[in-house]
């Protein structure tokens, strides 16, 4: 007789990160193809780039943004597309 298959309640929650360190390990910035540029004297410092970013890649230091961690962006422009200022803009990447 074959192993018993667990039922769907025995299976664990999807796309639950339950160990933390492994995200900082696994960088996802090399799937980028277009990267955000962003222009640091236009910035309005509204962070409305960082509410949405869905990598947590928009660098916030003092309640201010500092930076783009391209280990972690992948390229998806919501950054840009959301931005009221239009100080991100999206290149293509350059490896």
């Amino acid at each position: 007789m074959g192993k018993r298959l667990k039922g769907w309640q025995e299976l664990p929650c999807g796309a639950i990160i339950t160990d933390m360190g492994a995200v900082k390990e696994n960088k996802t910035g090399a799937w980028r193809s277009m990267r955000p540029v962003w222009n640091r004297e236009k910035c309005r410092q509204c962070l409305m780039c960082w509410i949405y970013c869905p990598d947590s890649a928009i660098m916030v230091k003092d309640g201010k943004m500092v930076g783009i961690d391209y280990d972690y962006c992948k390229g998806c422009g919501i950054c840009a597309g959301i931005c009221p200022a239009k100080v991100i803009d999206m290149e293509k990447e350059r490896k």
